[in-house]
C-alpha cells in the first residue's frame, strides 16, 4: 500500500516473459492478482486527476474569493493593455485571491462613500459645502483610476479619504444650519428676500422639521409684499390719514408678525392716532370748564386719562377741575353758615362748615367756624330745655347750673334777638323760682301725708305751706287702704287751688291670704 492509501504493484506481479504488448493472447496475470478495491481506488483517483485539470482552472478563472464574480480585466483596462498589465493577468491563483480581498475592501469603502454621497445629495450639499464636496468626490475620482488597473489597495486608501472628507461634511451640518439661520435673519434685516429664501430652504433641506426656518421662510416669501405695504403706508403717513395706514400696517402684520419695522411703524401710527383723540376729548373738556358745566368736564377729562396716555396732563385737569368746583362749592357753604349765624340757625350752620371741611379739611375759616357755632349751638339747646322745664330750678343744683347757663348767654357780644328772648324768659324762671309761695293741701285726717324734699306732715284735714317754685310729689298711705301718689308744680302759673292727699281706695284681701 503506498502512502495516497493505492496499492503498490511491484514489476513481478506481472509475467512479462509469459504476455506480449503486440500478442493477440491476453497476458496471463501472475499468482498474486490485484484486489477490487484497488481497481476502484484507482478509478476515483483518475476522476479527481481530471477535475483538477479541466474544472478547477475555469472556476479559478471565473470566480475570485469568497466566491465573487471575477471581474475581467479587460473590463476595466483600456482596450490596449500595456506589457505591465499583461503581466498582471498572468498571476497565481494565491495572488489572485488576495487582489480579490484587497478589490472587496475597495468595494466596501466605496459603498460606505456612496452611501454618505446619497445622504449629502438629499441635503443639497452642493448649495453649502460645494467646494468640500467637490475636493472629496476628487478622492473618489482617483480612487476609480487606481481601481481600473487593479491597484486595489490604493483604489481603496482614495476612498477612503474620500469617505472622511464626505464624514467631515457631514458633521459640519449643525454649523451649516446654525450660520445658515443667522445669515437668513440676517438677509431678512436687509429686504434681501431672495437670498433669505436661498438661507432658510438649505436650513429646511438639512433638518426639515426646522421650525425657525419654516418661519424664516414664511417670513422671506412674504417680505417684498410687505415693503410694498409699509411703502404704501408710509406715503399715508405722510398725507395725515393715519387710520388708513394703521390699516396696511395691520395686513402687513398678518403676513409677518416678527417684522420690527412693521411693528415699530404700527406702534407710531397707533399712537399718533391715540394723541390725536387724547388732544380732541381733552379739548372738549375744557370747552365744558368754560361754559360752567364742571361735571362734564371732569367726564371727558376722566376719559381722556382712561386713554393711558399723558395721564399726568389729564389727572392734572381733573384736580384743576374739581378745585375750582370745590372753590365754588366752599364759597356756598361759607354763604349759607354766615346765613345761619345770622339768624342763629345754629344746627345749620354747623353742618355748613362740616360739609365745608369734607372738601378741604385745613381751610382755618370752616374750622374756627364750626367750633363756635358747635358752642353756640350747645347754648341754644341748653337755654331751650331750661326754659322748658322751668320746675327743674327748685333743685339747688340745677338752678346754679342754669344760672352759669344764663351768664355766659349775657356775655356774649352781639346778642341776637333769639339769645335776648331766651335769657329774658329765662331769667323770669331763675327769678320767681326764688320766691315761695302758698300752697294748700287737703286730707281726711286718717291718711298720712309726706311731701317729698320737705318731709312728714302727718294726719291732717287742711294744710297750708309756703314752698319754692318746683316740682313737687306728696305721699299719703293709710292701713288697709291703697296708698297714693299726687305731683304738682308750684310757680311759673301752674300752682294748684289745693292738693288732695287721701286714701280712700280699701284693700279687699282675696281667699288664701
Amino acid at each position: 500500500m503506498s502512502e495516497n492509501g493505492i496499492e503498490k504493484i511491484e514489476p513481478a506481479d506481472f509475467d512479462i516473459s509469459k504476455s506480449s504488448l503486440f500478442s493477440n493472447e491476453p497476458a496471463q496475470p501472475t499468482k498474486n492478482k490485484p484486489s477490487l478495491l484497488v481497481w476502484i481506488s484507482l478509478g476515483f483517483l483518475a476522476v479527481i486527476a481530471l477535475a483538477v485539470i479541466f474544472v478547477l482552472p475555469t472556476l479559478v478563472t471565473e470566480y475570485e474569493l469568497p466566491l465573487e464574480r471575477r471581474v475581467e480585466v479587460d473590463q476595466l483596462t483600456p482596450r490596449n493593455p500595456t506589457a505591465n498589465q499583461q503581466e498582471i493577468n498572468a498571476v497565481s491563483p494565491f495572488d489572485e485571491a488576495q487582489k480579490s480581498l484587497q478589490r472587496k475592501e475597495a468595494q466596501d469603502v466605496l459603498a460606505q462613500l456612496l452611501g454618505i454621497q446619497a445622504e449629502l445629495d438629499i441635503k443639497a450639499v452642493e448649495k453649502w459645502a460645494s467646494q468640500e464636496y467637490e475636493d472629496a468626490l476628487e478622492f473618489a475620482r482617483a480612487g476609480d483610476e487606481s481601481y481600473l488597473v487593479q491597484e486595489f489597495i490604493e483604489a481603496r486608501d482614495s476612498y477612503d479619504e474620500g469617505l472622511l472628507a464626505l464624514q467631515a461634511i457631514q458633521e459640519q451640518i449643525p454649523v451649516a444650519i446654525s450660520q445658515h439661520l443667522i445669515d437668513g435673519e440676517a438677509a431678512l434685516i436687509a429686504n434681501q428676500s431672495e437670498g433669505a429664501v436661498e438661507k432658510f430652504s438649505i436650513v429646511l433641506n438639512l433638518q426639515p422639521d426646522n421650525s425657525q426656518a419654516e418661519i424664516g421662510l414664511g417670513r422671506a416669501e412674504a417680505l417684498d409684499q410687505v415693503n410694498t405695504l409699509l411703502d404704501q403706508a408710509g406715503e399715508l403717513m405722510e398725507a395725515g390719514e393715519l387710520e388708513s395706514a394703521r390699516d396696511l400696517y395691520l395686513a402687513a402684520l398678518d403676513l409677518d408678525d416678527r417684522n420690527e419695522i412693521t411693528q415699530s411703524r404700527l406702534k407710531q401710527a397707533s399712537a399718533q392716532i391715540l394723541e390725536n383723540e387724547f388732544a380732541a376729548i381733552m379739548s372738549e373738556g375744557y370747552e365744558l370748564f368754560q361754559d360752567e358745566q364742571p361735571e362734564g368736564a371732569i367726564q371727558s377729562f376722566q376719559r381722556a386719562a382712561a386713554l393711558g396716555i399723558k395721564q399726568g396732563q389729564a389727572e392734572a385737569a381733573i384736580q384743576q377741575t374739581r378745585d375750582e368746583v370745590a372753590r365754588v362749592e366752599i364759597d356756598r357753604l361759607r354763604d349759607d353758615a354766615l346765613n345761619a349765624r345770622d339768624t342763629e340757625q345754629w344746627q345749620e350752620a354747623v353742618a355748613a362748615y362740616a360739609s365745608v371741611l369734607d372738601i378741604d379739611g385745613n381751610l382755618v375759616f370752616a374750622q374756627e367756624g364750626r367750633d363756635y357755632t358747635e358752642k353756640r349751638l350747645r347754648l341754644d339747646q341748653l337755654l331751650d330745655y331750661a326754659n322748658a322745664n322751668p320746675e327743674r330750678l327748685a333743685d339747688d343744683e340745677v338752678y346754679k347750673q342754669t344760672l352759669d347757663i344764663y351768664y355766659t348767654g349775657r356775655g356774649l357780644e352781639p346778642p341776637g334777638a333769639h339769645l335776648l328772648e331766651q335769657l329774658n324768659q329765662l331769667q323770669e324762671f331763675l327769678d320767681s323760682s326764688q320766691v315761695p309761695l302758698s300752697v294748700s293741701l287737703d286730707s281726711d285726717n286718717l291718711t298720712q301725708v309726706t311731701l317729698l324734699r320737705i318731709g312728714e306732715l302727718g294726719a291732717f284735714v287742711s294744710h297750708t305751706l309756703s314752698l319754692k317754685p318746683g316740682r313737687y310729689v306728696a305721699m299719703g298711705t293709710r292701713e288697709g287702704y291703697r296708698d297714693v301718689r299726687e305731683e304738682f308744680t308750684v310757680g311759673f302759673g301752674q300752682t294748684p287751688d289745693s292738693v288732695v292727699v287721701k286714701c280712700d281706695e280699701r284693700i279687699v284681701a282675696t281667699r288664701g291670704r
